[in-house]
Order: structure tokens, then sequence, then C-alpha cells
């Protein structure tokens, strides 16, 4: 459990600072749990849960899959919270351990198909292009099809289109909300490299909503 615990006090987190009201929130709440407030290490890990789950979801794929990831995360929050030295940096350790551990699934998929469906018709759309249906996976559990109506099915798509090291840049920028200094910390990136990855998969998302049909 080393390397966990060094992602956690890793010093070159603690420039970010207190401003954000959600990390602060996370702080707040480590602190209390470290020094044995069990009220907040109940906070701490529903809240870490919900997170958890809904990056891993996306960022994985697979509900299996993020289960299995979140759960992870909240074992080694529950373990090590009293080891934690730098608090601040808890929610930049949460993402980056989520990220890893999806792409280390991902990999290990690399051969599955994806879950949902898509078929192509025989014929041409109006506009003399392949016609793309996307059919409804009806064995799909009901979390991944609320996640889907949630972002929507049109950027669920395009968010598939992605490498997964792009798609987590995306999801960390654009949907948890994170800055480009938090997201270049959980993935070890340049903040230069960052902006880079962002704009190249902005620009492959905005091609791929463009190419597929409005229902």
């Amino acid at each position: 459990m080393g390397p966990v615990l060094r992602l956690v006090t890793k010093r070159a987190d603690s420039h970010l600072s207190l401003d954000d009201p959600i990390r602060a929130a996370y702080a707040t709440m480590v602190q209390q749990a470290a020094s044995g407030d069990s009220e907040a290490m109940e906070r701490l890990l529903m809240r870490a849960q919900a997170t958890a789950y809904r990056f891993s979801l996306l960022v994985c794929g697979h509900p299996e899959d993020a289960e299995d990831v979140m759960q992870d995360a909240l074992i080694k929050t529950y373990q090590h919270v009293r080891d934690i030295h730098e608090p601040d940096a808890f929610r930049t350790w949460l993402y980056r351990t989520v990220r890893n551990a999806c792409l280390m699934k991902r990999r290990r998929r690399v051969d599955e198909p994806a879950h949902h469906v898509s078929i192509e018709e025989r014929g041409v759309s109006d506009d003399g292009e392949p016609r793309v249906v996307t059919v409804e996976d009806k064995g799909r559990p009901a979390d991944q099809r609320l996640m889907d109506a949630w972002i929507g099915a049109r950027l669920r798509q395009a968010l598939q289109a992605l490498s997964p090291e792009h798609r987590a840049i995306v999801i960390l920028r654009e949907i948890e909300g994170l800055s480009t200094r938090e997201v270049a910390s959980i993935t070890r990136l340049s903040e230069a490299n960052v902006k880079t990855r962002l704009h190249r998969a902005r620009v492959k998302m905005r091609q791929q909503l463009d190419g597929v049909p409005r229902s």
C-alpha cells in the first residue's frame, strides 16, 4: 500500500489551495475522519463513492469495472485516512486512483465490444451518407442507462470514440469541472500537454457529433 500513500501525501500537490469549495469540503472531511469522527468518515465515503462511481463509469465504460474501481478506492480511503498528511490533495488522489484503475481495466478489455450497439443499415441517408442507427441494448444495467440519459446518447458516443486517456481528460475538465492545473496533477502531464490533448479531444468529439444524425 506504500505507493497509494505516496499518491495521497505527495508534496507536489500542496500548491492546490482551498479556494475550491468542493476540495475544501473533502479536506475538512478527511481531517475530521482522520481524528476519529465516524460521522465524518461516513460522509467522506458517501461523497467519494458518488464521485468515484460517476467518473469510473464514464472512463471504464463497464458497470462491473466501475463498481470494482469504486469499491477499491473506498477501501483504500477507509484504511489509510489517518495516514493522509495533505487533506487538500485527497480529491486529486481519488480521481487519479480511479483513472489509473480504469485504464488498466480498459487495456484488459481491449478485445471486448462496447456495451452500446451501433449498426449500419443497408442504404444511405438523404445526404448520401451511410445511415447509422443506435440500438438500445436491453441488457445494460439501469445505472448505465441512467448515466446515458444524463450525458446524452450523442455525447456518450462521441466520448466513446476517444481513447481512454483523452476521454479521462475531457471528463475531468468538462464534466467534473476541474481546473487545467488539477487535471495536470491527476494525469501527471504538463498543463500545456493537458490543453493540447483537450483541444484534440474536443475537435474529434465535434467531428463525431457532426457525423451522427440527430434523432
